[in-house]
């Protein structure tokens, strides 16, 4: 057998089968993305919803039935009135439908959570209201008669009154660094994926917050080094210092407390709960009725759910439902609920699957509305015309997804029975949904269709995108022992001139972290196609930890991150290594944030088969990292010391053997560039040499300018000299 040459980088002719397709660049698998269908908000009459318009400068309405416009909302230029906005860049519409929230100067925080300025337009006036004038606003909710809009500012809670224009203060005790009101810190954002933490009573006559206490986390600080992407990186020849709370590891996170302001009397009341200084407050929401708040109190081991049905006025809580492990309990299981008006829908993975269950608001179970060997991965609700629960599952295999339903006489129903990925977003009464479906071969479609009548109108089929990427290697499935000899899910990606004769080398790519997903029957296109097309052979495998199959899998990882998940990916790619057109000699891994964890701890391993490995923003000892998510899987290094030590990838740097390339951006707030200085300050005492490439500004996920091209830049050039 004859080696495969590689590509020269930046030169490659997507060709298959005698078949030519235009040059695919970096650039295409970096920037090109297939189109996606705008947000739908459904609308109260079941048959129409509202999207932003393709220019950007209005609201449209949009028929369920015959997928085509009937009218507008809003519009930029149709505004009465004195207060006038040339653009905006979201809205949500009040739940009686008169009033739409709308917000424009749009200013990231940290991942998800930003300021804007916020303005309040009125349907039937066609006219435009500023929420508050005093600077911008975050967290903005508008009250369900859209009329109020609470919103925090300077860690301070805000009810703007649009019809009497007035603007007053909830709470007045806000300070940086110390107690933050209504909008959650850095870690329950990142961690428990909690965007504000204000709720409106069903009317309108109380606001239910979170108080947040962060005076004993300790601020973590790194110096900010503009790039020179920015407009302007000269501007300070003394680097910035951003500071913020950032619990690691073992260090105090913020204590919480839930409180409920009267907007009659304007008094905010603590509800009498049994929250420790250390427990976390994941949830609050009110019922379905809009009477109680539903409050879930989760203990600092993350092992503990207790929920909390709470009247407001009296401050009285009951405990309605519960919840524990042997391990942890996942946020993606016990944030799946849904408040009905007399019941709720929430998911647990107490059987060993992720599976739905009815209670009523006593704490009694009413049934356990799925079961089988399968996981709930979404619920979409509950049809009470037709006594349906709409939900997503993995009914197909772990690497799938269908749209399914249950009812009294079908246990499990399928409402699109292909294999791949399909979700769907339903109009208000469940008469009809938006389908979106893909495999590892098709880019995401979009169509409408009727509960009844079956598809009404494609939306999106993304056939240009299909045609410009037709001729671009795809994923192939497959099964792949691991080190206990159980099998794993796994895929590989071959160049698209692939000769089985030739002897290709192999790239290991992995993420692996807990509960997570690489091997997937779902569209990618991203620079690993990229290195494929440079006459590599790229390979994925879920091991143990990984998600979606069952607990027994992910709990295996337990208190000691890393170990049993690096042997798996080891095990993986000694398998390929017995491919004939494999190259054994040549095997390299590569992985981003707990994926580039998962190369250092291969690397590291006494019996590693990898000749080179690229490690992208990772982890290197969990001490270093935020508290919630490490001490979910891990506890903390004084419940747990030992599994710190063999956890960690530091603890393993005297066995690397193989060539390293580490990557991190120096602003990264999540996984801090500190772990790699870390590292490479270790590696390089010991007498190590590797490489290293740091990027000034760039965050966790390289969203800046031409970030992640570079990476894979930098990646190529780094393979083709190593393997």
């Amino acid at each position: 057998m004859k080696l495969k040459p590689l590509l020269p980088a930046m030169a490659i002719m997507a060709t298959s089968y005698g078949v030519s397709a235009s040059p695919l660049t970096l650039q295409d698998f970096c920037k090109v993305r297939p189109a996606t269908v705008k947000a739908m908000t459904p609308l109260a009459d079941g048959e129409t919803y509202a999207a932003i318009s393709d220019n950007g400068e209005a609201i449209e309405v949009f028929s369920y039935k015959t997928g085509k416009k009937t009218g507008e909302l809003f519009s930029i230029s149709g505004v009465k009135g004195e207060v006038k906005i040339s653009d905006f860049d979201g809205f949500r519409i009040s739940a009686n439908g008169k009033k739409i929230l709308l917000w424009n100067d749009t200013q990231l925080l940290y991942r998800h959570s930003f300021t804007a300025e916020y303005y309040v337009y009125d349907i039937m006036r066609s006219t435009l209201s500023r929420v508050s004038v005093n600077g911008p606003q975050r967290d903005a909710v508008i009250s369900h008669d859209g009329r109020m809009v609470a919103y925090t500012r300077g860690n301070n809670i805000y009810i703007s009154n649009i019809e009497y224009k007035t603007d007053y203060a909830v709470t007045s005790d806000g300070e940086e660094g110390k107690i933050i009101n209504g909008s959650p810190d850095w870690g329950y954002e990142e961690e428990f994926s909690m965007i504000h933490s204000m709720r409106w009573s069903g009317d309108d006559r109380t606001l239910a917050y979170i108080r947040f206490d962060e005076s004993e986390v300790p601020t973590y600080s790194f110096d900010e080094y503009l790039n020179y992407c920015n407009p302007d990186p000269l501007q300070d020849v003394y680097p910035d210092s951003y500071s913020y709370k950032y619990p690691l590891a073992g260090y105090p996170t913020a204590s919480v407390g839930v409180y409920a302001f009267s907007v009659d009397n304007r008094v905010s009341k603590k509800m009498d709960l049994p929250i420790g200084e250390k427990d976390y407050v994941p949830s609050i929401e009110f019922d379905g009725k809009g009477e109680r708040i539903m409050v879930m109190i989760v203990n600092h081991d993350q092992n503990n759910l207790r929920l909390f049905s709470v009247n407001p006025g009296s401050t009285v809580g009951k405990q309605v439902y519960t919840d524990s492990s042997t391990a942890w309990l996942s946020p993606k299981s016990y944030q799946m609920v849904t408040y009905l008006d007399d019941s709720f829908v929430i998911a647990s993975d107490r059987s060993g699957n992720r599976h739905l269950y009815q209670y009523d608001y006593n704490g009694t179970l009413r049934k356990q509305l799925t079961k089988g060997d399968y996981n709930v991965t979404d619920y979409y609700g509950y049809d009470a015309k037709t006594g349906r629960h709409y939900f997503q599952s993995t009914y197909k295999g772990a690497i799938n997804r269908n749209v399914c339903f249950t009812d009294v006489k079908t246990p499990i129903g399928l409402v699109n029975k292909e294999e791949g990925f399909a979700s769907a977003r339903f109009s208000r009464d469940f008469s009809y949904y938006l389908l979106t479906y893909q495999n590892a071969a098709t880019p995401p479609q979009y169509s409408i269709y009727s509960i009844k009548g079956g598809k009404i109108a494609d939306v999106e089929m993304n056939e240009a995108y299909r045609t410009k990427f037709a001729q671009a290697p795809k994923k192939e499935f497959l099964t792949v022992k691991n080190a206990e000899g159980k099998e794993m899910n796994a895929y590989m990606i071959k160049p698209y001139d692939f000769d089985p004769n030739n002897k290709y080398p192999l790239l290991m790519y992995q993420y692996n972290g807990p509960e997570s997903q690489e091997v997937q029957n779902r569209w990618s296109m991203d620079g690993l196609f990229y290195l494929v097309q440079q006459g590599y052979v790229v390979a994925a495998v879920d091991g143990r930890g990984t998600g979606f199959r069952n607990t027994e899998w992910a709990y295996s990882v337990y208190k000691q991150l890393g170990v049993l998940e690096s042997e798996d990916q080891i095990a993986g790619a000694k398998y390929f290594a017995t491919l004939p057109y494999i190259d054994e000699t040549r095997l390299g891994c590569f992985g981003w944030s707990y994926g580039g964890y998962m190369t250092l701890m291969e690397l590291g391993s006494k019996n590693s088969p990898f000749k080179a490995g690229v490690a992208m923003a990772s982890v290197t000892d969990w001490r270093f990292y935020d508290a919630i998510y490490t001490e979910r899987y891990m506890l903390t290094p004084q419940q747990n010391a030992k599994g710190y030590e063999v956890s960690s990838a530091l603890n393993r740097t005297g066995n690397v053997n193989g060539e390293l390339l580490i990557m991190s951006g120096t602003s990264d707030d999540n996984v801090h560039f500190y772990n790699t200085l870390k590292y490479a300050s270790k590696l390089s005492n010991e007498g190590g040499i590797f490489d290293m490439m740091a990027f000034a500004e760039f965050e966790h996920s390289f969203r800046k300018c031409t970030g992640k091209e570079q990476v894979y830049r930098k990646i190529s050039h780094f393979l083709s000299k190593n393997l």
